[in-house]
């Protein structure tokens, strides 16, 4: 999702290529003939949707790199690698193209804006589906995400093994879920409001309660941003009153690190809150489909009310400080803020007691009965 691999406030670091320019950088690095381009949104890298006109496979994503964390090949290395792992392990993750002198990305210089900043580019296969974001969920899909979450992390930490992978270890990364406390610093940019007290709430109980925990957390591998434009799925019933999906695409591992098991299905829940109607539900099927694969412990649940918590604040807050730096692309920025503050609000009227009853009754439910 972004950049700030340390605890310093992000800097203009997101590139500013114009399509015709990417289209060169496709022919230049890639030797493909752009047939057509798109740009696609992005947090703070740059995307694009490409045609070209090659046999085989002849859609791709430009995926043009932030500059600060273009300066770490090892780390893009290691996400990179990672996805291919995941790809011949069966998920349905992006593949990348390889350059002319066959190598997975190059540092490449470019860009409207003035210096000679570096920008390390890639080009991955294009997958099809629609994001999660823009259907109507029902528990079969929160189930199966739940399902992916602990599957997806549980390969990766028991048998990917690449010399680029300790990178992931990113002790300061601002968007680890273990550094909600570093959320301090940006706090300013959301202004003089009522969400101000509610984060410094988030922030206060969760290095009260959850960061002295931590060490009995089992560790892994996170995706850590499996939201909800991030998973593709497409429809594998023609019920138009009942549909079945089925995950098609998992994008974006900008955002790996090492982390916890409890991490991943905290962050999918929050994500899978944002669109739904009734977002306190969301939870329980979601951690019915994680635990089919990966029981939490009791420490692990008690928790994750905080660790959703906490992730509501991180996407809220840092998206508001980002908006500071490109106010161009404030309404992708601020997707999460839409409904975002009204349900961290929520869940903290109702109270951690009571969401947690609501979620784990309805998890246990799914002890009885197969997923809906």
């Amino acid at each position: 999702m972004s950049s700030g691999n340390d605890c310093q406030p992000q800097t203009l670091t997101k590139p500013t290529f114009g399509e015709r320019e990417a289209a060169e950088l496709v022919d230049r690095v890639f030797g493909l003939k752009v047939s057509w381009i798109g740009s696609l949104p992005s947090y703070d890298d740059q995307n694009f949707h490409v045609r070209v006109s090659a046999e085989g496979a002849d859609e791709y994503v430009l995926k043009i790199t932030n500059s600060e964390d273009s300066q770490e090949p090892d780390l893009i290395e290691a996400q990179t690698q990672a996805m291919m792992f995941l790809s011949a392990e069966g998920f349905p993750s992006a593949t990348p193209y390889l350059t002319k002198d066959g190598n997975i990305m190059s540092l490449e210089s470019g860009g409207a804006r003035l210096g000679s900043k570096k920008y390390m580019v890639r080009l991955l296969t294009y997958l099809p589906g629609t994001p999660v974001a823009k259907i109507t969920t029902n528990a079969q899909i929160l189930y199966e995400i739940g399902r992916l979450a602990a599957s997806l992390d549980k390969v990766l930490s028991e048998k990917f093994q690449h010399p680029s992978a300790k990178s992931l270890h990113r002790g300061q990364f601002i968007w680890n879920l273990a550094n909600v406390p570093l959320l301090d610093q940006y706090i300013y940019a959301l202004g003089q409001n009522k969400y101000c007290a509610l984060v410094e709430q988030v922030i206060e109980q969760f290095k009260g309660k959850v960061i002295p925990k931590l060490s009995s957390f089992r560790a892994c591998i996170n995706h850590g941003d499996l939201n909800d434009y991030n998973i593709l799925v497409d429809s594998s019933s023609a019920s138009l009153e009942n549909p079945q999906y089925r995950v098609s695409g998992i994008l974006d591992f900008s955002d790996m690190s090492y982390g916890y098991y409890v991490f991943e299905v905290a962050i999918a829940i929050m994500y899978m809150m944002i669109e739904s109607p009734d977002p306190l539900s969301v939870g329980g099927h979601v951690l019915a489909g994680f635990e089919s694969i990966l029981p939490l412990t009791a420490e692990e649940r008690g928790a994750l009310f905080l660790l959703v918590s906490g992730r509501f604040a991180q996407s809220l807050v840092i998206a508001a400080h980002t908006a500071l730096l490109y106010p161009e692309n404030k309404e992708y920025l601020t997707i999460t803020a839409k409904t975002g503050w009204k349900h961290l609000m929520t869940m903290f009227e109702v109270g951690q007691e009571a969401v947690e009853k609501k979620w784990f009754e309805t998890a246990q439910a799914y002890t009885q009965h197969a997923p809906a």
